[in-house]
This record gives C-alpha cells, sequence and structure tokens, in this order.
C-alpha cells in the first residue's frame, strides 16, 4: 500500500539533548496512525518535523513522497496541521480566521465560502461572526480543526487535540476524526497522551519514550501481546515473594512487578484466579488488591517501558 509518511532514522538535537532517537515510520494513505506517548517523549518534535518545522539533525522524512527538507514548500500546500496550542488570533471572528486561511492557500472567495458551508458541521457556526476572544477551549479547538481543513489537504496532523477539552468537547472531535478519514480518505497522523483515544481512532500505534519507538502495531495486536487477560495484585510486603508464589502456578505467562503491584499474564483469567489466589495464601503473601481484567494499552505502554503515562487531564 502507498505510503503517505516515512521516516528512517529520524533524530533531533537540542544542544546536547537528543530529543527523538532514530525513529522509523511508515503511514499508509489514508490510515489513522496513533502516536502515543507521555509529555516530553519526542511526540510533538516528530510532528515538527514531519510537518517541516523543524529540520531533522540526522535521517530523513517524506510526506507523500516530498523531503520534508528540500520539498518543504509543496509538502505545506499539501497537508493540514492542527497543533496542540491553538494559535488562534483573539481579535478576529471564526470566520475572519478561516476566510484568511483558504486565502493564504490560494482559495477564491467562493471556493472558502463553499468550505465554510461544507465544515458546518465541525464549526459552532452561531458564534462564527464572535471575536475568538468569547469562544471556549472547545470552539477554538473546532475552528482550529476547520481551520487546518479548509483546503482539503490529503494529511491531516493532528497534535494532541483534545488535551485540555471536557469529555463532550473530546467526544465531538473524535467523530470528526473518524468522519474526515472515512468520507474524505484523509490520512490522519494523531499524537496524543491519552490511552482510549489512541485506541479509539487509530487503526495503528506507535509507542514512543525516551525519543524512540519501543512498540507499533494495531490496538488489538499490542494488547494481545501484553496476554489473553491480567489479574492485578496489590500486596504488602515484599513482592517478589508473590511472584515466587505464581510463578509456576498452570496457565501463568509472565509476571511483572512494579512496587507493590504485581502484574500477572495468564490464557485464561477465569480459570486462573483460584489457583493464583490460593499459592498466594500458601506463600504466606498478604494480598489488599486482586482484580482481573483484559489488557489494555496502559498496560503495553507498561510493558514495554516500565512505566504508565501520567496525563495532564
Amino acid at each position: 500500500m502507498e505510503s503517505a509518511i516515512t521516516a528512517q532514522r529520524l533524530e533531533r538535537s537540542f544542544g546536547d539533548v537528543l530529543a527523538v532517537r532514530g525513529v522509523d515510520l511508515a503511514v499508509a494513505a489514508g490510515e489513522i496512525y496513533g502516536f502515543l506517548g507521555p509529555n516530553g517523549a519526542g511526540k510533538s518534535t516528530v510532528v515538527k518535523m514531519l510537518t517541516t518545522l523543524l529540520r531533522p539533525t540526522a535521517g530523513s522524512a517524506s510526506v507523500l513522497g516530498m523531503d520534508v527538507v528540500g520539498d518543504a514548500g509543496r509538502i505545506r500546500l499539501q497537508i493540514g496541521v492542527a497543533l496542540q496550542d491553538a494559535s488562534l488570533d483573539q481579535r478576529q471572528t471564526g470566520r475572519e480566521i478561516l476566510y484568511l486561511q483558504g486565502r493564504l492557500y490560494g482559495l477564491h472567495k467562493h471556493e472558502i465560502a463553499e468550505r465554510i458551508d461544507q465544515l458546518s458541521s465541525l464549526i459552532d457556526m452561531e458564534a462564527i461572526d464572535r471575536r475568538i476572544g468569547e469562544y471556549s477551549g472547545g470552539m477554538e479547538r473546532r475552528l482550529d480543526l476547520a481551520a487546518s481543513l479548509i483546503h482539503n489537504p490529503r494529511v491531516l496532523f493532528l497534535d494532541e487535540p483534545t488535551t485540555g477539552l471536557d469529555p463532550q468537547s473530546r467526544m465531538f472531535v473524535w467523530e470528526q476524526v473518524r468522519a474526515i478519514n472515512r468520507e474524505l480518505g484523509t490520512t490522519i497522523f494523531l499524537t496524543t497522551q491519552y490511552l482510549e483515544e489512541a485506541d479509539e481512532l487509530a487503526g495503528r500505534v506507535g509507542i514512543i519514550s525516551g525519543g524512540a519507538i519501543v512498540a507499533e502495531g494495531t490496538p488489538e495486536d499490542l494488547k494481545r501481546s501484553v496476554g489473553a487477560d491480567l489479574i492485578l495484585i496489590t500486596v504488602e510486603g515484599d513482592s517478589e515473594a508473590a511472584v515466587t508464589a505464581i510463578r509456576e502456578v498452570p496457565g501463568v505467562a509472565s509476571v511483572d512487578v512494579h512496587g507493590d503491584e504485581v502484574t500477572v499474564a495468564v490464557n485464561d483469567g477465569a480459570a486462573s484466579v483460584s489457583p493464583v489466589a490460593v499459592a498466594l495464601d500458601a506463600g504466606g503473601v498478604r494480598v489488599t488488591e486482586l482484580t482481573l481484567r483484559t489488557p489494555t494499552l496502559d498496560d503495553v505502554f507498561l510493558d514495554v517501558t516500565g512505566e504508565r503515562i501520567e496525563t495532564d487531564r
């Protein structure tokens, strides 16, 4: 399948700090690709390089077959970008923002009017002639997304589009992202620190930590890599004693310790809960909590990095 975005050993340094460490990417045309990681992991730096706002220190990248360094001007005409912080002039109205954006891309006034009408489900049309300073955070994010789509780009970069939004506004943005991809075939590169956002929207997910991609695949494949089911155990005292007690229990695939939390991957959770509990009791391990659930992307992140994602929410 044709690739819309590629990167080979992409790096970016800031002084002595290597913020992005040899990132490889291949995003297919028409795909929603989720780029998941905590703040400071390198997500926004990668996006800025792919959107020609930062030059790579090493490696290469292309968008729609065009090099991000040599073909920066051509790339900018073919992509839409909604960065984490919407930089909207608070003194302009929503309509003025959209007309300015359209004119910058060479659209005629009648074409801009048509695009505003086509994007009306995304824009708060009752507020389009009000100044941005009167908009709520959710309204600003929706307008910023509409502005990034005014020229009907082939590739859309969304950098943490729902950060700071209330649940209702977040769900609205999710619906619009799905519609843009489904109805227009737009390739979407979505960076997020929200696990459920990547799980809900992305066909494939790349997990970045410390500037490097540490796992990649469909959300389901990544979750299956952790185990069919997980038993989460919180213990008092020596957690290694819990590991010793349950490691040889039939059906246990792996045991990981993170502080006082023991994560047990099992093939059949319902069949394994009782033998695990019996083994812990026989080993003299005091358990304060024991739960059974299916894996999440948070479990995947914990498995590959040893840490959980802490979000700003």
